[in-house]
């Protein structure tokens, strides 16, 4: 099954423009956007049960979007050593979630709890109609700290954005071994 649902109509943004004048070539006005949309990078997932991965899932319920991320980091240095994402959505949210994996990679936790959604958006040139896929790449990546610092609880703290930034709810599985 193809976790990367949407269509190419869903990457062009819905603007308006005045009567009598030209909407620019999308391929050459987002063509960030269209190449992490038509070649996303670090699609697929790792197991729960390691912990030394961090998982974040989160959802729209406005559009239905929901994106998974998850990230392997490194216990030595705290940071982020491999990261891979599911997205079941339109085409910006998987661009936000292909670029959030590229950007993040390497990165110390404390680095990656500091990206704003405005990085992801200006990267990819998402209309104002498409900016809660960039949020959601943004608590995406929160939640993933959030999970990892849940099943490490010695491992050194991260801010994930001060005090007037919530950490995004986190839903944690339980992962049982039925023994035959």
């Amino acid at each position: 099954m193809n976790p990367i649902i949407g269509t190419a109509s869903d990457v062009l943004p819905y603007l308006s423009y005045p009567p009598g004048t030209h909407r620019p070539n999308a391929q050459l006005t987002y063509p960030a956007l269209l190449d992490h949309y038509n070649r996303p990078r670090n699609v697929g997932s790792m197991s729960k049960a390691d912990t030394d991965v961090g998982t974040g899932l989160v959802g729209a319920p406005a559009c239905g979007d929901v994106m998974k991320l998850q990230i392997r980091v490194d216990p030595n240095n705290n940071t982020i050593s491999d990261v891979k994402f599911k997205t079941f959505g339109c085409g910006s949210a998987i661009a936000s979630s292909s670029y959030l994996t590229e950007l993040v990679r390497g990165m110390t936790l404390e680095d990656a709890a500091r990206i704003k959604n405005t990085e992801i958006a200006k990267e990819l040139c998402l209309p104002p109609v498409k900016l809660h896929c960039s949020m959601l790449a943004e608590d995406a990546i929160k939640s993933a700290i959030s999970n990892y610092y849940t099943k490490n609880p010695n491992a050194r703290a991260t801010d994930l954005g001060g005090k007037s930034a919530p950490l995004p709810k986190v839903e944690v599985e339980t992962v049982s071994s039925a023994t035959a």
